[in-house]
Parts: C-alpha cells; structure tokens; sequence
C-alpha cells in the first residue's frame, strides 16, 4: 500500500487579483511543473501552521491562513498525496524563489496555459469557477 503524504499549498493573489504560482526545478520530484507554493505537515503540526512554515522557508515571507478552498486525494506513481490548498494573505516581505525555479504572478484567465503538477489541477479548476460566480 502506498503511503499517504499530507500537504498544504497556498494561493495568494496580489491586488491586482493575479496568483502566485511556483515552478519546481528540475531537481526536485515533479521537476519542471507550477504548484501553489506550500509543503508537507510534519507530525503534531496543523495544516494551518505548516503552511505558515513552509512559505516562510520557500519564499520568505509571512502569510494568514483564510479559508480551506480544495482537500484534495491524488495518487502518484510513488505516494499518494493528501493536498489541502488554502486561501492566503502575504502579511510581511515579498515572496521570493529560494527552492523554486520561478514564481509567477499569473492572472486567474491564464492559468489553464501552465503545466501544472496533477494534484493541483483541482484547485485551479476550483480558482477559475469561483471567478466565473
């Protein structure tokens, strides 16, 4: 059986209402494909908190947690992963690419023209329906 790896991702949105994306490099697993930027939840943390964490070490700056938009299941050739992608507000600094190949801010029209990492189709499907409500 394979094993579950539980992960968070963020999606801030500038004000001009374009989102920031994230290019893994190609010596990362998934190499060459956009996410939300976020990772995994280490053991006792809150999902909440991890992505806290992990957007301060990838991008280095700070952000709050808003609402959960997409809890995601997606099995891959080597796990399967647990994805919940939240809304999120930087609050300090500027996001920069210290693990990423590229961030991009993208406007929500053009996100469908990035390849993205499968388990993080669901949220830009999510992100381009509530844009049309």
């Amino acid at each position: 059986m394979k094993r579950v790896i539980h992960v968070v991702g963020a999606v801030i949105c500038n004000e001009q209402g374009d989102v920031l994306c994230a290019l893994r490099g190609s010596n990362m697993s998934l190499p060459n494909v956009w996410e939300f930027p976020g990772g995994k939840v280490e053991e006792g943390e809150s999902p909440e908190a991890a992505l806290v964490r992990e957007v301060r070490e990838e991008l280095g700056c700070t952000v709050s947690v808003g609402k959960l938009l997409v809890d995601v299941f997606h099995e891959y050739e080597h796990a399967i992963v647990h994805l919940r992608t939240y809304e999120a507000r930087l609050t300090d600094g500027e996001p920069r690419a210290r693990e990423h190949a590229e961030l991009r801010w993208v406007p929500l029209s053009q996100l469908r023209d990035l390849r993205w990492a499968p388990a993080d189709l669901p949220t830009v499907e999510a992100l381009l329906a509530k844009s049309r409500s």
